[in-house]
């Protein structure tokens, strides 16, 4: 039933040769009492199946599925982009598009900021890159210290599925640093889906965006990288 589904998919941005392929709800994906059903996955006896559709992939004993469809669940150490959309006294509330509010407190900013003069720093509308620090009932909690974090200017932003960022980074960013090189664009990406992106000029920023967009619509597609370096051929 896998083949009749889709094609086996290498993962050419792996270092190593992971495959993966499309997978629906309730498909036995491996067989055997050695493999350790993941993400997106459940025993029924001795198969893993998927509970899930999306992209299955087998790594050592672990078997989970990607999803390819989905809304951003925050986790630790996340990196997201935010705009944001009001400040308190201690801190600054950030809209990351996730059900649960995020908090930037004044003490996580990378440099001492006086309390009198937040919105110098950073006012309702600017765009940050910041990471998660803490999920919590209440909320999310930000911090801004670290490379590539901080307030984005210039460029723009734009939103993908959040599931298929990890296609767009590639392994070790592959992928993204693919899309760097052939643009000169700096760009950002983060976990919750919103990609910042900017460059020397406006054709290169349209290019990168059109490259991220090649890539997120060819997710079942092997051979990836190949056909993304050829698409850059194509648009010379």
């Amino acid at each position: 039933m896998r083949n009749e589904i889709n094609e086996a998919h290498e993962a050419e941005e792996d270092s190593e040769s992971t495959s993966r392929w499309a997978v629906v709800p309730g498909e036995t994906i491996v067989s055997g009492e050695d493999y350790l059903p993941s993400e997106g996955t459940r025993r029924e006896g001795e198969n893993v199946v998927a509970s899930r559709f999306g992209l299955a992939e087998i790594s050592g004993r672990v078997v989970k599925v990607i999803s390819i469809f989905g809304a951003f669940v925050p986790r630790r150490n996340n990196v997201v982009i935010g705009t944001v959309s009001d400040i308190t006294f201690s801190g600054w509330l950030i809209n990351i598009d996730s059900a649960g509010s995020a908090f930037l407190p004044i003490d996580e900013a990378p440099r001492f900021i006086n309390r009198n003069e937040m919105d110098q720093f950073l006012n309702i509308g600017d765009v940050v890159a910041a990471k998660i620090w803490s999920v919590k009932l209440k909320g999310i909690d930000l911090v801004m210290k670290g490379k590539g974090l901080g307030k984005l200017e210039g460029g723009f932003i734009f939103k993908i599925i959040p599931s298929r960022v990890p296609r767009v980074i590639g392994r070790e960013g592959s992928m993204v640093n693919l899309i760097k090189e052939k643009t000169g664009c700096n760009i950002t990406i983060g976990q919750n889906g919103w990609i910042w992106i900017k460059g020397p000029d406006t054709d290169s920023e349209i290019k990168a965006r059109n490259a991220i967009e090649f890539v997120t619509s060819k997710v079942h597609v092997s051979g990836l990288t190949e056909k993304v370096e050829q698409w850059f051929a194509e648009q010379k």
